[in-house]
């Protein structure tokens, strides 16, 4: 046997001796002697201590069981020697046969029923079945009758270190306010670890970040993580990518480990204000425009997200406040500035206002870096409109006498272009409203004459329409 074999095993063994003698005065441990010194790599000398330490005798009461140990995973050219049994009653004639029932016996552990030796037969594996439950009983080899009650006892699995923990809900994903304190609670993270939790440290897990830092932190033993750095900013940076580790036997050279990884995101929170994307603005309107049509739009672009990002528009200087409004897309987050009143270019040219965008949700925590909002000037220019002629009024009534002799002028009506141009003037007779043709239009300066004689008693009346157009 190597002699790495032979110290594992005198480890292994070592406190099953020390159980043995504290809490089963019953068992009986040889002394050791001279001979029994063990040389350095003797499989002979450990193989004769380990049975002598594993000898389990009858009390003049009848039975007296402990647990028996055999290590997971062990394999070797031999079976295993788990432990023996033996009663007074034996006095060395094979008079004595030895049965063994219960858990696995005969397939997993076989006895001699000559020497009371128990060996395990397979390799075993702790996590799949931890302790066996056996039953124990000495009777007469020749007529097979009892010589003593049975006995029940177990044999314990002994853990070794042979399973790596396991992130089993992993991977994480987690979220964590930018901008918080150093110590802000992000996550917590568990791993598991198949070996025993009772005895040594092979499932004492030690946790340690292999990637993330310095931004994050993690508690060796509870695995919470936590942020390390101030002052994280979403607009820099906003996911960050962490591998823990977790490490068994307390997280010393030689035990296990496993890994998982957490993707972090950074949510935004308030820390930015408003901007708008120029100082200037220019935009020109025709002065015939209906009132309540979007004329421009200006934008305040800001580098938070979601409702930290919305901004309400307000004009609050200038000398069209009466003559404009401005209000806020929901989509875009554009100020849209509208026309409240009838504008004309004769009477006022242009207008400058100044216009404001503000957050809508301000957090308390960094208004010391505000203010939360921007402003913008906003020229517009009115153009001129080509519009009709207008006449001096609306209506004109003329009395003639229905003896008034051909082409005299009866009145006339005058008209002038609003424009600045100021277009010549030509008039003219709706003829749907003269069918007899009965007046005449000077179209120059608007004189209206008589073209046909009147007669009083067929037509008292008569109602025509001017036409003004500009030339």
């Amino acid at each position: 046997m190597p002699e790495r074999l032979t110290e594992m095993l005198m480890d292994t063994w070592t406190p099953l001796i020390i159980l043995w003698i504290t809490v089963l005065p019953s068992i009986y441990m040889a002394p050791m002697n001279q001979s029994q010194v063990l040389p350095s790599g003797s499989s002979t000398g450990l193989k004769r201590l380990n049975e002598e330490l594993r000898v389990l005798h009858r009390s003049k009461r009848g039975w007296v069981w402990n647990q028996m140990f055999v290590l997971e995973e062990f394999s070797g050219p031999e079976p295993i020697l788990v432990g023996r049994l033996h009663t007074d009653l034996d006095p060395g004639s094979s008079k004595i046969k030895y049965i063994l029932s219960g858990d696995g016996a005969g397939t997993i552990f076989v006895i001699n029923d000559k020497t009371g030796d128990i060996h395990a037969m397979k390799r075993l594996d702790r996590e799949e079945k931890a302790e066996y439950t056996l039953t124990a009983q000495a009777v007469d080899r020749d007529t097979n009758q009892p010589l003593e009650p049975p006995s029940e006892f177990i044999i314990k699995v002994q853990d070794i270190n042979d399973n790596a923990p396991e992130f089993v809900e992993g991977p994480y994903h987690a979220t964590v306010p930018e901008m918080s304190v150093v110590g802000t609670f992000v996550t917590k993270v568990t791993a598991t670890d198949a070996d025993d939790p009772v005895y040594g440290n092979s499932a004492k897990l030690v946790y340690s970040i292999l990637e993330g830092q310095p931004y994050f932190s993690i508690e060796p033993h509870t695995a919470i993580i936590k942020t390390a750095l101030p002052n994280m900013d979403r607009e820099a940076k906003e996911e960050y990518f962490v591998v823990i580790q977790a490490k068994d036997m307390g997280g010393h050279m030689g035990g296990l480990s496993g890994t998982t990884t957490v993707t972090i995101t950074l949510s935004d929170v308030n820390d930015n204000p408003p901007k708008f994307a120029q100082s200037l603005y220019h935009f020109s309107v025709m002065e015939d425009v209906a009132l309540g049509e979007p004329i421009g739009r200006v934008k305040a672009n800001d580098l938070d997200i979601g409702e930290n990002a919305k901004s309400s528009y307000d004009i609050i200087e200038g000398d069209g406040m009466d003559i404009f409004e401005i209000t806020t897309d929901a989509q875009t987050q554009d100020g849209i500035i509208r026309v409240r009143k009838p504008l004309d270019f004769e009477t006022k040219k242009s207008y400058t206002l100044k216009v404001e965008a503000a957050n809508i949700h301000l957090d308390p925590r960094f208004l010391s870096g505000g203010p939360f909002k921007d402003t913008a000037t906003v020229k517009i220019v009115v153009e001129d409109a080509d519009e009709p002629p207008v006449f001096s009024s609306p209506t004109y009534l003329l009395e003639v006498h229905e003896n008034a002799a051909l082409n005299s002028v009866l009145g006339q009506v005058t008209a002038h272009d609003p424009d600045v141009s100021s277009s010549p003037i030509r008039f003219s007779i709706d003829r749907h409203t003269d069918l007899e043709r009965q007046f005449n239009i000077n179209a120059e300066d608007g004189k209206i004459t008589l073209a046909t004689p009147l007669d009083r008693e067929t037509s008292t009346w008569h109602n025509i329409t001017i036409v003004a157009t500009e030339t």
